[in-house]
């Protein structure tokens, strides 16, 4: 800064503004100008080439620019000026010795803000200083609302997120819930039905579990689904396949476009995959470990078919492969369910 700068002073309380001309009689001349007014302090710059950096270190309110200077003219600087994003929108006043009407243009053509002819009158000069000052303040104000707003908008859209997955997501486990289930189900359940494909229900359950937890405890049962539930849902290969915890050992999964050979499919895989987790259990007296059974039931819905139905055949499936020995799949024919229960 040079001893005319600081002889000026910078108060950060005004509004800066910064004078660029090569004369320093210019620069003493508007500082006598503005003296008296206290929202208003100067900084001066003679030389051109240091306008981009000084900018950045004393952020003005207006730019006072002279259009005549050697090496870098005021119309070459203004556009450099109105190229850089962090100066496009900073006010610059134009300064020039004659009131030329093709300099003028050229000085709004390339972005200036106002123009005056030097030396202005001190009313005039306070005037339009003050004015285009409280037009920057505004727009920084403006743009500040912006950006609070932006990323007011972005933490609501992301609570937002948050909250919906807290309301579909297992606490425990991370994967869907029953309310998931619930609220999905029936869309592909009316898709499968308008489109006449296949749709399939495997349900899980965690073989012995209420021995597991007594034996070892509630964290490591814990610990135990959370494991199991990972398993589960790693050996998921399609977007329309998804998997839920339904209760407190037991599992569905929903499988649009899939009949009972490809669901059977499905289901043994992901027994195999429990199985190999290899969690020790010593309540059971069979394998050692924890395991699961499965029932799967498939079936092209009509319009009069429910998928509760379709849950209960399931059902039926998981009963009987329990019954069998655990640790094995069972399939059961949507027509069997009638059947079973007119028996």
């Amino acid at each position: 800064m040079s001893e005319f700068d600081m002889k000026l002073g910078v108060l950060p309380t005004c509004n800066l503004i910064l004078l660029v001309d090569d004369q320093p009689i210019v620069g003493e001349a508007i500082r006598q100008l503005i003296l008296d007014a206290d929202d208003l302090s100067l900084h001066y710059c003679q030389d051109p080439s240091q306008v981009l950096d000084l900018i950045e270190k004393i952020k003005p309110a207006v730019i006072l620019l002279d259009i005549l200077m050697p090496d870098i003219d005021g119309i070459t600087l203004l556009r450099y000026l109105r190229e850089n994003p962090e100066t496009a929108a900073v006010p610059v006043v134009m300064l020039s010795s004659k009131e030329a009407g093709e300099e003028k243009a050229a000085a709004f053509d390339a972005g200036a803000n106002d123009y005056l002819v030097k030396i202005p009158e001190k009313v005039e000069l306070v005037a339009r200083l003050r004015y285009h000052a409280k037009y920057y303040a505004n727009i920084l104000q403006r743009d500040a609302a912006f950006r609070a707003l932006k990323v007011s908008q972005e933490k609501l859209a992301e609570n937002n997120i948050k909250l919906q997955e807290a309301a579909i997501l297992d606490a425990l486990t991370g994967i869907y819930n029953r309310r998931y289930f619930d609220e999905q189900s029936p869309i592909e359940w009316a898709r499968a039905i308008r489109e006449q494909e296949p749709i399939s229900i495997v349900l899980l359950d965690i073989d012995l579990f209420k021995k597991c937890n007594d034996i070892y405890g509630h964290a490591a049962g814990d610990e135990c689904l959370r494991k199991v539930a990972k398993s589960l849902a790693d050996n998921i290969h399609r977007k329309t396949d998804f998997i839920a915890r339904v209760g407190g050992e037991e599992f569905a999964m929903l499988l649009p476009g899939t009949d009972s050979a490809g669901a059977m499919l499905v289901a043994e895989a992901l027994r195999a995959s429990v199985e190999a987790l290899q969690i020790e259990n010593k309540g059971s007296d069979s394998y050692g470990v924890i395991t699961i059974s499965a029932g799967v039931c498939s079936i092209i819905p009509q319009r009069n078919d429910r998928i509760e139905d379709l849950m209960r055949c399931a059902d039926l499936g998981l009963y009987r492969a329990k019954k069998n020995g655990r640790n094995c799949i069972e399939c059961s024919e949507f027509s069997a369910l009638n059947e079973s229960e007119s028996a």
